[in-house]
């Protein structure tokens, strides 16, 4: 995290205009796309492959999930402006002693039924 705030503040202070494209990997021609999309919109490109275990509730296939970062790294190698790759580890976005919040909407939910 701290690698990209680091490149993140290096591209705003050149005046650079930075697209962010976030994804859980497995790319396929969609994620592509709107990588190349940002690509023409903007200086650098930032793309996140992180699979987010928030994401996914108890008994879901967090760990069917399919990975493949080589190879999502290949597809994305092609694309113009695209600067940097996040990728993540859990431990580093979810700390074990970091602040974890959740937002509980069960009026609401209650109320969409």
């Amino acid at each position: 995290v701290e690698q990209l705030r680091a490149a993140r503040h290096r591209m705003e202070m050149e005046g650079k205009i930075v697209g962010f494209v976030p994804t859980m990997g497995a790319l396929h021609a969609g994620h592509i796309s709107l990588v190349q999309e940002a690509s023409k919109a903007c200086d650098e490109v930032i793309t996140s492959i992180f699979v987010n275990p928030t994401q996914f509730a108890e008994g879901e296939d967090l760990d069917q999930y399919p990975r493949d970062l080589d190879g999502d790294i290949k597809k994305l190698s092609s694309v113009p402006k695209l600067t940097t790759v996040f990728h993540p580890p859990i431990a580093e976005m979810y700390p074990e002693d970091g602040a974890k919040v959740f937002v509980g909407l069960d009026e609401l939910e209650n109320s969409l039924r």
